[in-house]
C-alpha cells in the first residue's frame, strides 16, 4: 500500500466487501482482500489502513484481518506485544469518534491477542490496569469504551477457541478468574451505582451486561449446554462472600429492573437468577444465608404486588425462572423462616394462577412456576415444626387452574401449531404436574372425572351417530379429551404420593386408568373409525399410546407392580381382572393402529414403540404369544391386512415392525414355525424371481423388493443367536441369494434399491452376540463371504462407470459407504478363514479387495472429510484393510503415488474432530508401521527373504521417504498441542515410527525444539530424553504399555509452563 490512490481503492473494496447486495461483487472482494487476514506480511498494511482510511469498513477490514492473524497463533511474541500496545493506544487516541461495530471489533482483537499470550509474558495482563485508566477520564465515551473492554475480556477468558487445547483454555481461565474477576465485577457494581440516575439507558445498559458477563463465568470448568437454560449452580469463590452479604449487591439489580429499559430489566433479572442460584455454602452461617434469601424474596414481592415491567415477555420469563430457583437452591423450612413467606407465597400462587389462564402468552414459562410447586410439595414431608406451608390452600388451585387452562387452550389452538404435536412441549408442561395432582391426590382425582366423564359421553354419543355431524365440535372434543388422557398419563407415569396410603393411590390410579381403557373401545366405533384421517383424532391416539405406555410400567409386566386393588377396581368398572385380560386391550389397540392408520406415520411409529417394549421385555414378550391378537398379526402379516406396509411414507416401519415379530417368532423354539411366518415372505421372494429383467425398472417391482430387503432386515436385526441366525440363513441361502445378486446388477443406478438391500446385508453380516458361528466342519462362514463378494463386485465394478450426478452423494457416495461397510464387517466377523481362498486360488476376497479399494479411490479426500457417514465407512474400511488384510490387500501393489494418497487420508482422519475416527487411522498407521517394523527394519541374517508386500511397502518408503516423518509429526503436534480424548490409541503409532528409524525421532525432536522459547528448550528437552526411558527396541505389549506411562508424562511435563 504505497500511496493515498491505492487506499482509496481499497476503501471502494471495503464497500462492496461489506455492502454490495451482488454475491459476484461481493465474492470478487473478498477474494482480493482475504491476503490481509492470511498474510502476515500485511499486518504494517493493516495498521498503515487504520492510521490513514476514511471509510468505517476500510478500518473493519484492517481490524478483522489482524483478528484472524491473531487468532492463528503463529506470530511472534513482540509482533503480538506491538499489536496490542497499538490498539489500546488507538482505542484512547481515536476510539470515541469511531463508528460503533468498528471498536468492538478492535475491542475483541485487543481481548483475544491478550488472551492467547496471557501465560507468555505478564505484559498482556496490564489490560485490565489500562481498563481502568479509560474509567478514570473525564470523558463518558473513553468510560464507556474502559467497561466495553472489561466485558469483552471477561467474555474472551470464559470462552473456549477452537484454535486453542481445552486444557489451556482452562487454566488461563482460571488464573484470570482468580486475579481479576471479582475486582471487574465490583467495577461493574460501582458503575451501576455511579450511572443509577439521568443517564441515557444505552450506558446502563453496558455495565449490567458486564455483571452478568462475571456472574455467568463457569468457575470450576465445566461448560454449560448451551442449548438447556438451566445452568445449576453458581459456584462463586469464597472471596465473593463480602460482596453478597453486602445488601446493597442484591438491591441494585432490584433497582435497575425498574429502569424503562426492557434490555436493562432483562439482564438485572438475569444476573438476580445468577444469584439466587449461588451455591449455599458460600454463606457459613445460616443467618447470612436467611438475610440473603430475605431480600431476594423481599424484591420478588414488591415486583408481584407492583407487577412493573411483567407486560414484557423477556422480562416475564426470567422472572418465572428467578421464582423457580428459589425451591432449587434453598429448603422449605428457610423459605418458611421468612417473615413474610405467607404473603409471598400467595402472591407466588396468584401469579402462577394468573400465568396459566394466560397461556398462550406464558406457556414457555409456566414451566419453572411449576416445577417450584411440585419442588415444595415434594419436600414437604421432610419439613419439620409446625409452621404451616400453606400448600394445602395453593396447590389444588394451582393443579385445577393448570387442568382448565389444558382444556380451555383447545378451541384456540390451530392445526398448524398444537401444543399437542409437540412431544417435548408436552413433556416440559406435564413433567411437575403429577407431584401436585398425587399431593392432594383424592380431590385432584375426582376433579379429573369430572371433567372426563361429560367429555366421554359426548364422544361415545358422537359415535352412535350415522354422521359425524359438526367436525370442529368433534375436533374440539377429541382435543380436550386428549389432553386429560396427556394429564392421566403422566399422573401415572409417578409413583411418589404424600399423604396417601398405597392402597387409596392404586384405587385412584384405578379410576382413571379405567377411564382412559374406556375410551379405547370407544375411539374405534361407529362414526370415529371413519375418522383415521383426522389430525384431533390422531394426536387422541397418540395420546392413549403414551397413557398405555405409562401404565404399562407401573403395572404390566417384568418390572410392574401386579397391584390386587387395582385390578379388584379394574374388574369391576371394566371387567379387566388381571394384567393379561387387559394386555390383550392393549394389543388389540395396536392391531387396530396398525390396521386402519395407512398414511400416518407418526401414529405407526407410536404404536410400533409401545409394541416394541411390549415384545422386549421377557415376561410380557411370553405373555404376548398367548395372546389371540397377537397371533393374529403374526398370521397374517401382509400388505392386504396391514396397509402401511404399502405406504411408501412409512418404509422405515417396516423394518422395525419385522424386527418385532421377528423377536416374537424367535421366543419359541422350532423352525416349523418360524418357516411358516416366513410363507408371505417367501411368496413376495418367488413372484420376483419369476419376473422378467425388464419388469425390475417397474416401480411396483423395485417397491416389492425394497420393502423384502426392508422386512429381511428387521428379521436379520431379531436373530440374536446361533440357532435363530442359523433359521434365517438357511431360508436365505443357496435359494434367495441369486435374487439379490440379479437385483444389484439390474439395478445399480437406482439408490432406493441398492440402499436397503446393502442395509440388509449389513445386518446381515454382522457377527453381534457370536451370532454367526458355524460348525467346524460347516463351510457357511466361507459361502457366505463369496456371496458377499459377488455383491460387492457386481455392484462397485458398475457404479464406477456411471457419471457423477447433480446429487453425487445420494447417486453413488451413499451405496459406497454402504457397501464398504458390509465388506468391512464381513472382513472383521471372525467367521471366514481368509488365508483358504489364496490357497484353493479362488479370487472372492481378492476380487472384493480390489474392486472396493477402487471404489474409495474414486471419491476425493475433500467429499470423504465432508460427508460424516461416508468419512466412517471409508476410515472403518481402511482400519480393517491394513490391520487384517494388508499382505493380500491391493494397497501395496499400487504405484506409489497412489499408495501415498491413501496414507495421507489416514494421517487428514487423525486431525479430525471426531476421536472414533481418529481412533481408526492411529490403528490403521500403526499396522502399517508395525509390518515395516517387522518385515524390513528388524530382519536379521538367517530370516526369510522380505515377502512380496514388504518388498512394495520398502519400495513405497523408498519413493517417498519423507511419508513417516510427517505423520510422526502430525501426531507428536496432536498430543502436545492438542486435547486428544484417545491419547492411548495415538501412542501406538508412535512407537511404531519410532522403531522404525531412530534418526526420525531425533530429527523431529530438533525441529519441535527450535520452534520453542529459548528459555524453555533445556527442560523440554529433558522430557524427550525421559519419553523413552526403560522403552527397548520392539513392539511387544509391555514395551508398547511402558511407552504410553512414558508418553502420558511426557505430555504433562511438556506442556508446564
Amino acid at each position: 500500500m504505497s500511496s493515498m490512490e491505492s487506499l482509496a481503492q481499497l476503501e471502494v473494496l471495503c464497500e462492496k466487501l461489506y455492502n454490495s447486495r451482488d454475491s459476484a461483487e461481493r465474492a470478487h472482494a473478498e477474494s482480493t482482500l482475504k491476503c490481509f487476514s492470511e498474510n502476515s506480511d500485511y499486518i504494517s498494511q493493516c495498521q498503515y489502513i487504520l492510521d490513514n482510511a476514511s471509510t468505517p469498513y476500510a478500518l473493519m477490514l484492517a481490524s478483522t484481518s489482524l483478528l484472524k492473524q491473531v487468532s492463528d497463533r503463529s506470530l511472534s511474541l513482540q509482533l503480538r506485544l506491538d499489536i496490542r500496545n497499538y490498539v489500546m493506544n488507538y482505542l484512547a487516541a481515536r476510539g470515541p469518534k469511531l463508528q460503533n461495530f468498528v471498536t468492538v471489533s478492535l475491542i475483541q482483537l485487543v481481548c483475544r491477542i491478550t488472551k492467547f499470550g496471557w501465560l507468555d509474558d505478564d505484559r498482556f495482563r496490564e489490560i485490565f490496569k489500562e481498563a481502568t485508566d479509560f474509567l478514570a477520564l473525564a470523558s463518558q465515551d473513553h468510560y464507556l469504551i474502559g467497561l466495553r473492554i472489561l466485558n469483552f475480556l471477561v467474555m474472551e477468558m470464559n470462552q473456549a477457541n477452537s484454535a486453542m487445547p481445552l486444557s489451556l483454555h482452562r487454566k488461563i481461565a482460571t488464573s484470570f478468574k482468580d486475579q481479576f474477576l471479582l475486582q471487574i465485577f465490583q467495577i461493574s457494581l460501582t458503575s451501576l451505582h455511579q450511572l443509577k440516575s439521568e443517564v441515557a439507558d444505552d450506558l446502563r445498559r453496558v455495565p449490567i451486561s458486564l455483571a452478568l458477563r462475571c456472574l455467568s463465568f463457569d468457575f470450576v470448568g465445566s461448560p454449560v449446554d448451551e442449548s438447556s437454560e438451566e445452568f445449576g449452580t453458581v459456584q462463586l469463590p469464597a472471596s465473593w462472600r463480602p460482596l453478597l452479604q453486602d445488601p446493597s449487591t442484591v438491591q441494585i439489580f432490584f433497582d435497575y429492573y425498574k429502569v424503562n429499559d426492557t434490555t436493562v430489566s432483562k439482564e438485572a433479572l438475569e444476573c438476580l437468577v445468577r444469584l439466587a442460584s449461588v451455591r449455599r455454602s458460600l454463606f457459613v452461617e445460616d443467618p447470612a444465608r436467611s438475610q440473603f434469601l430475605s431480600h431476594l424474596m423481599s424484591g420478588t414481592r414488591e415486583i408481584l404486588q407492583t407487577g412493573q415491567g411483567l407486560a414484557d415477555h423477556g422480562n416475564y420469563h426470567e422472572f418465572c425462572r428467578l421464582l423457580g430457583r428459589f425451591k432449587v437452591n434453598y429448603q422449605l423450612s428457610e423459605l418458611l423462616s421468612v417473615e413474610f413467606y405467607g404473603e409471598w407465597i400467595g402472591l407466588v400462587a396468584e401469579f402462577t394462577t394468573k400465568s396459566l389462564l394466560s397461556w398462550q402468552w406464558a406457556s414457555n414459562s409456566v414451566y419453572y412456576l411449576l416445577s417450584l410447586w411440585s419442588r415444595l410439595v415434594t419436600s414437604l414431608p421432610y419439613l419439620k415444626g409446625d409452621t404451616p406451608s400453606l400448600l394445602d390452600e395453593t396447590v389444588p388451585k394451582i393443579t385445577e387452574g393448570f387442568i382448565t387452562s389444558r382444556i380451555n387452550s383447545v378451541q384456540a389452538s390451530s392445526d398448524l401449531d398444537n401444543p399437542l404435536d409437540s412431544a417435548e412441549g408436552l413433556q416440559d408442561q406435564l413433567e411437575s404436574l403429577p407431584y401436585l395432582c398425587r399431593f392432594k391426590y383424592e380431590s385432584c382425582s375426582l376433579f379429573i372425572i369430572n371433567i372426563m366423564e361429560p367429555l366421554l359421553q359426548a364422544y361415545t354419543a358422537r359415535s352412535r351417530l350415522p354422521a359425524p355431524g359438526d367436525v370442529a365440535e368433534l375436533s374440539v372434543i377429541e382435543g380436550q379429551i386428549a389432553w386429560m388422557v396427556h394429564i392421566i398419563a403422566a399422573i401415572l407415569k409417578i409413583r411418589q404420593t404424600v399423604g396417601c396410603s398405597q392402597d387409596s393411590q392404586e384405587l385412584f390410579d384405578a379410576e382413571l386408568a379405567a377411564r382412559v381403557l374406556q375410551l379405547i373401545n370407544i375411539t374405534d366405533t361407529g362414526v370415529h373409525a371413519q375418522r383415521y384421517q383426522e389430525l384431533s383424532k390422531q394426536r387422541l391416539d397418540r395420546a392413549i399410546l403414551i397413557f398405555v405406555q405409562n401404565f404399562r410400567r407401573s403395572y404390566v409386566g417384568d418390572q410392574a407392580m401386579h397391584a390386587s386393588k387395582l385390578y379388584a377396581r379394574l374388574s369391576e368398572l371394566l371387567g379387566l381382572t388381571d394384567h393379561l385380560v387387559l394386555l390383550n386391550v392393549i394389543v388389540g389397540k395396536i392391531a387396530t393402529n396398525l390396521k386402519c392408520y395407512a398414511e400416518c406415520e407418526d401414529v405407526i411409529d407410536h404404536t410400533l414403540a409401545l409394541f416394541q417394549d411390549l415384545a422386549s421385555g421377557y415376561m410380557t414378550g411370553k405373555l404376548l404369544l398367548k395372546l389371540e391378537s397377537t397371533k393374529f398379526i403374526m398370521a397374517n402379516h401382509s400388505r392386504e391386512n396391514f396397509p402401511f406396509l404399502d405406504e411408501y411414507r412409512c418404509v422405515r416401519s417396516r423394518t422395525n415392525f419385522y424386527y418385532i415379530l421377528g423377536s416374537l417368532v424367535f421366543m419359541e423354539d422350532g423352525p416349523i414355525k418360524f418357516r411358516t411366518f416366513m410363507e408371505p415372505l417367501l411368496q413376495i421372494a418367488v413372484n420376483l424371481e419369476a419376473s422378467a429383467d425388464a419388469a425390475f425398472r417397474t416401480d411396483a417391482v423395485k417397491y416389492a423388493f425394497t420393502g423384502l430387503m426392508r422386512d429381511l432386515r428387521g428379521i436379520a436385526m431379531a436373530t440374536n443367536s446361533r440357532r435363530t441366525y442359523g433359521l434365517l440363513f438357511d431360508w436365505l441361502y443357496p435359494s434367495r441369494m441369486p435374487l439379490l445378486l440379479r437385483a444389484i446388477s439390474l439395478l445399480t443406478d437406482e439408490p432406493e434399491v441398492t440402499t436397503p438391500l446393502f442395509k440388509f446385508m449389513s445386518e446381515f453380516v454382522l457377527n453381534k452376540a457370536q451370532r454367526l458361528t458355524f460348525d467346524s466342519s460347516s463351510p457357511n462362514g466361507i459361502l457366505l463371504f463369496r456371496e458377499i463378494s459377488k455383491l460387492i463386485v457386481a455392484y462397485g465394478s458398475r457404479i464406477l462407470l456411471l457419471p457423477n450426478g447433480t446429487d453425487i452423494y445420494a447417486r453413488k457416495y451413499k451405496g459406497i459407504w454402504i457397501s464398504l461397510t458390509v465388506l468391512s464387517r464381513a472382513l472383521c466377523g471372525n467367521y471366514v478363514n481368509f488365508g483358504v481362498f489364496e490357497l484353493y486360488g479362488d479370487r472372492a476376497l481378492a476380487d472384493a479387495l480390489d474392486i472396493s479399494l477402487k471404489m474409495t479411490l474414486s471419491i476425493p479426500l475433500s467429499d470423504i472429510l465432508t460427508f460424516k457417514k461416508l468419512s466412517k465407512a471409508y476410515y472403518g474400511y481402511m482400519e480393517v484393510m491394513f490391520n487384517n488384510h494388508i499382505t493380500i490387500s491391493s494397497v501395496l501393489i499400487l504405484d506409489t503415488s497412489t499408495f501415498v494418497h491413501i496414507v495421507s487420508t489416514l494421517e487428514s482422519g487423525l486431525k479430525g474432530l471426531d476421536t472414533g475416527i481418529s481412533t481408526q487411522c492411529a490403528s490403521a498407521i500403526d499396522s502399517l508401521a508395525a509390518f515395516y517394523f517387522n518385515n524390513i527394519t528388524n530382519i536379521t541374517a538367517g530370516d526369510n527373504p522380505p515377502s512380496p508386500a514388504a518388498l512394495n511397502l520398502a519400495r513405497h518408503i523408498g519413493e517417498f521417504p519423507s511419508l513417516f516423518p510427517q505423520i510422526l509429526k502430525t501426531l507428536f503436534e496432536i498430543i502436545i498441542f492438542e486435547d486428544a480424548g484417545n491419547q492411548w490409541s495415538l501412542s501406538r503409532p508412535i512407537l511404531s515410527l519410532i522403531m522404525i528409524s531412530e534418526q526420525m525421532f531425533s530429527d523431529l525432536r530438533a525441529q519441535i525444539l527450535a520452534s520453542q522459547a529459548v528459555e524453555q528448550q533445556q527442560r523440554l528437552s529433558q522430557c524427550f530424553d525421559k519419553l523413552m526411558t526403560d522403552v527397548t527396541r520392539s513392539l511387544e505389549p509391555k514395551n508398547r504399555d511402558r511407552f504410553t506411562q512414558n508418553l502420558t508424562t511426557f505430555r504433562h511435563d511438556f506442556r508446564a509452563k
